[in-house]
């Protein structure tokens, strides 16, 4: 399967898509004490996550373009990816919580996250896994096997 959409145009379409909710339902929004300073709790932590896991790719001069995981040069298994097979997509799920959170949006924001999840797994996640496995064989089936693919 070819990967042909950005991780951060899915990202921001899902972002579009929970503020055209509640834009076109305001009803849907609910106003709640501390909504926004949640918000920002969960966009710190999704900011420092993807920053965390951007930063070991570097570090091991591997590349970082999520629409051509066969260029990888090394298999990256440590910092914050002995806890979870995708942090940088772990990360975008934050900041999407954090826009829900922060428009109220709590019931659309679910859903939107939930739709992103499930097309980043299956068009994004899953294709780059094959191309792993081919790349680093039993090393990849090992890190596979030991950690999670989100948490």
């Amino acid at each position: 399967m070819k990967l042909v959409v950005p991780p951060p145009v899915v990202g921001l379409t899902g972002a579009a898509g929970i503020w055209g909710m509640v834009t076109l339902a305001p009803g849907l929004a609910i106003d709640f004490p501390g909504k926004t300073a949640l918000g920002l709790g969960f966009a710190v932590a999704g900011l420092l996550l993807e920053g965390w896991g951007v930063g070991r790719f570097i570090r091991r001069k591997t590349t970082v373009n999520p629409l051509r995981p066969q260029k990888a040069s090394s298999l990256v298994i440590e910092g914050p990816y002995r806890f979870t097979r995708n942090p940088m997509y772990l990360g975008l799920a934050l900041l999407l919580t954090a826009w829900s959170l922060h428009l109220g949006a709590v019931l659309p924001g679910a859903l939107v996250i939930a739709a992103v999840l499930w097309y980043l797994t299956e068009f994004q996640i899953k294709p780059e896994e094959a191309a792993l496995e081919i790349l680093f064989g039993a090393q990849y089936h090992a890190y596979k096997s030991r950690v999670r693919r989100w948490i």
